[in-house]
């Protein structure tokens, strides 16, 4: 039984990263409680990923494909980080479906496997949802 727990604890996907990740979303969160809006929180968490040297890329274009050919409407993700990991920040009461679908498609048009769904808006903590394709 403990290999099966072992097991599926190897199988996590970005483990160490993630975990790089929710140091600085708990950071932020203990330093600014919810209430903020979106815009407050992107910014905060721009200055705690970089404090962390985590590598990231704030608001990257995402174009979308159609049979080979490029779209006009662009995704905008909140974060990339690692070059692999998609975090998607949101202020909000609770985490609504079609959020934990917008990720889904940042994944898709990405290519990249793992999105995380992070709720500031929640109390008495922060929530991360994590996604994966």
């Amino acid at each position: 039984m403990n290999h099966e727990i072992h097991e599926r604890h190897e199988k996590i996907l970005f483990k160490e990263e993630c975990y790089q990740i929710q140091g600085a979303i708990f950071d932020v969160y203990r330093e600014m409680g919810c209430g903020f809006l979106e815009t407050v929180y992107q910014e905060c968490m721009e200055r705690e990923l970089a404090t962390r040297e985590v590598p990231f890329v704030s608001q990257p274009e995402l174009k979308l494909h159609h049979k080979g050919e490029s779209l006009r409407p662009i995704y905008k993700p909140d974060f990339v980080c690692f070059g692999k990991i998609i975090l998607e920040l949101k202020a909000v009461k609770e985490i609504a479906p079609e959020y934990k679908a917008q990720v889904m498609n940042y994944l898709k048009a990405s290519r990249l496997k793992l999105g995380l769904l992070i709720n500031f808006g929640s109390y008495p903590q922060v929530l991360t949802t994590r996604l994966a394709l």
